[in-house]
Order: C-alpha cells, then structure tokens, then sequence
C-alpha cells in the first residue's frame, strides 16, 4: 500500500460511526484495570479513541501543538452550543451567560486544583500572559527576565512595555540538554538584580518540548522577591500538575491545544492576592477586592465557545489525563529513540523522560527546517512545522491521541532517508 492510500485509509477509520461519550466510557472502562503507562502501548485500545476524531486523509499531522482540535463529540456539542446561543438570542445573554461562565471558570480550575476566583476564561495563552504584562504597574528601570526560547508573542509585549514605560529585559538562554535542575534554576538566578519585578518562564518550553523545574525556579525567584510569570501554553492538560505544585504568581495557557477544546478558548490564573496589582486592559464596573471579573472584561463575546470547554473537559475526564498523559509521553519516546543516535540526526529535546511529554524537535544538519518541513510535506506527506530560534533549529514533533505508531513509522523512515 502507498503512503497516501495508507493515509486516506487511516483518515476514513473516524467517519464510520458517530460516537458518544457513553461509547467512549464503555471503551474506557474495558481497560480500566490497566495502569496508565501498560495502556500506553495498546495500539488496538488508542485506535478505537482515534475513531472519536475526523481526520484529513492527505497527510500525517504531527502539528497539533498549534491547535489539537475536537474529537467529534466535542465539536457536535459546540455546534449545538451555537444553534442554542443563536436561538435565543439576548434572553440567553441576559439570563444564563453569567452563571455559566462560572461554571466553566470553575471546571478549568478543578483540572490544576485551584479556586474558580482565580482563573479567567479568555481566548488564548497570548491574551492572558499579555494581560499581565501589559498591566503590571511598570516603572522606568524596573527589569523583567525572560528566555530566548520564549514564545514570540510574549517577547514582543515585553519589548513593547520595555518601549513605554523603560522597562529593561534580561534575557537567559535554555540549554536544551540541562545537566540537571540547578543548571536551569542557577540560569535564572544569575540574570536576577535587585531591579527584577517580574521573572517568565515556560512550564513546557514550546519548541523543544522540555518541561523546566517551576517549583526550584519560582521558589529562588520569590527569595528573591520576584514575581513569576509562567506560560502554560503546552502544559495544562498534557501533564497532570496543580497549581499548589508550582507556587507561581500567574499562569496562562491556551485551552485549544492540549485539551482540544473549541479554537479561541484559554486561561489566566492569578493567585488571588495578586489580582488587584494589575491593571486591567479594558475597564470594568467596580469590584470587591481581587475580584478576578475586572481582568476579564471584554465585552460581547462567542459565549459559545464558553460552553465547548465543558464538553472537552468532560472528553477528557472520561478518557482520564493520566491516560492521555502516558501515551503523549510514549508516542514522543517511540519516535525520539529511533533517531537520537542516527548520524546527522538533531534531538532537541532531552532524553531524560522526567523533562520531556509529548512534544519532541528534531533536525537535520546542513537542512535548512524550512526546507526539512516542506519536503517532509511534498514528498512523504507529513506536516509538521520549522523552528529557527536560538539553539533550537529543527522541526517541533506534536502527536495527539489519535496519532498511531504506523504513523510515526512513516515519520521515522522519512527522517532517516533525508539525513543519509
């Protein structure tokens, strides 16, 4: 069989049956008396969660990182959701669209064990770390520290804070196979002065996958009485932590990626005595104190949107994170150790497994990532996306739950041609 037909084939298992979550449940509960990491590997049980999702035919999609989209049942419930919002108009505005906001405030909340008073629902990890930076009450040589390997976005508002009110940005550089946990928390610290107000970090590094030790890092921070930002984009709902685990000040991330829930959807955590030190972007009405509301304003939005989150989380909860955890780190393990020793072959993504999920990079020497991607995409067809930051040069590998190991096969047999 060609890769294409082999493709077309795979694509076409999701459009057979209609599932619910009951089937999904049903499935589950075949398995349950199996430990998440024995799970990991049963090809016949993952298959059967891969029939939830519609899948383009056309190409391998090892790109889910931008957006894991909706397994079906999720997207017919958003669809409803928007039939339902659109048939009662502004009696569904004026009724019910506050209190079920709370009820989703208060469902993403449980995921990390914090209160729905510190979390706010709003459209992407950009908006809510944007929202902290934008509004801390800067002042002229004040010092932010961020990394190169940052997610663009966030460095340009840093730039731009930095334009406006003279703020000054230090910048550290990730080392993409740490040594240890000091190397990273000792990276941080040497870029900290007694003019640093604010410290931003990423949970799980965007382009390489590696998942940095929050805990050391925001505790040296607050010793040294530095706030600690941390982008979330990749790690909620792809590894299983709480808020208390971290202790950091504020956490954003996108809900559209590793909980598949609607496009558009994310969060802002910040702890509640932080919530008044920041100035919200668009005014709101007066609150009580640390109401979490007045960072959340923004008028008339797809309170749709809103109530999909519901259904991706019940998605989630009903498969189980610690499941959906086991097999992200499994599917990255299963193609990194194919390729780590083979010549030419870039991993940037440690090997140890403790600082590692689902998220893998990888590239070619002498092969531009631009070049490596389109012709992955052109001649073995598999999308994937080209980095080209600061010591990361190489493709970023996202599977989701879907992905098979045939699948990852045709990957790994691609990388080995190219780099012969």
């Amino acid at each position: 069989m060609d890769k294409r037909a082999f493709l077309k084939n795979m694509g076409l298992m999701g459009l057979a049956v209609p599932l619910s979550f009951s089937h999904l449940a049903e499935t589950v509960a075949a398995v349950s008396e199996l430990k998440p990491h024995d799970l990991a590997t049963d090809e016949a049980f993952w298959l059967k969660v891969r029939a939830d999702y519609d899948i383009k035919p056309d190409y391998i999609n090892l790109e889910n990182g931008y957006y894991c989209f909706m397994p079906r049942q999720t997207l017919e419930h958003q669809i409803e959701h928007m039939r339902n919002v659109n048939y009662e108009g502004s009696y569904y505005m004026r009724t019910v669209r506050v209190e079920n906001k709370k009820k989703v405030a208060n469902k993403v909340a449980e995921i990390v064990g914090c209160t729905a008073e510190e979390v706010a629902i709003t459209r992407n990890a950009t908006e809510s770390l944007d929202l902290i930076i934008g509004g801390l009450p800067w002042e002229a040589g004040d010092e932010a520290v961020m990394a190169e390997q940052d997610y663009g976005a966030m460095l340009e508002h840093f730039r731009y804070v930095e334009r406006r009110f003279g703020v000054v940005n230090r910048f550290v550089s990730v080392p993409n196979h740490p040594a240890n946990d000091e190397e990273i928390v000792d990276l941080y610290a040497a870029a900290i002065t007694d003019k640093t107000r604010l410290l931003m970090v990423c949970h799980m590094v965007n382009i390489t996958g590696q998942i940095l030790p929050i805990r050391k890092i925001v505790d040296m921070a607050h010793s040294r009485g530095v706030e600690v930002m941390v982008d979330g984009a990749h790690a909620f709902s792809h590894i299983d932590f709480k808020m208390a685990d971290l202790g950091c000040d504020y956490y954003g991330t996108s809900l559209h990626k590793w909980l598949s829930a609607p496009l558009g959807s994310g969060m802002l955590y910040v702890k509640k005595n932080k919530i008044d030190g920041i100035w919200p972007l668009l005014a709101e009405r007066d609150l009580e104190p640390n109401d979490m509301r007045r960072l959340n304003h923004t008028g008339t939005h797809p309170v749709h949107v809103d109530l999909g989150i519901l259904n991706a989380i019940e998605y989630q909860n009903t498969l189980g994170l610690a499941r959906k955890e086991a097999r992200l780190r499994f599917l990255q393990h299963y193609w990194t150790s194919r390729v780590r020793d083979v010549p030419r072959v870039l991993v940037n993504t440690p090997a140890d497994t403790s600082r590692h999920a689902g998220i893998g990079n990888v590239g070619i020497e002498g092969i531009e990532p631009s070049d490596l991607a389109k012709t992955l995409m052109d001649k073995h067809a598999i999308f994937t996306v080209a980095i080209n930051r600061p010591g990361v040069r190489g493709l970023r590998i996202t599977p989701n739950v879907y992905t098979t190991t045939d699948e990852l096969d045709v990957f790994v047999d691609a990388i080995k041609k190219l780099s012969a």
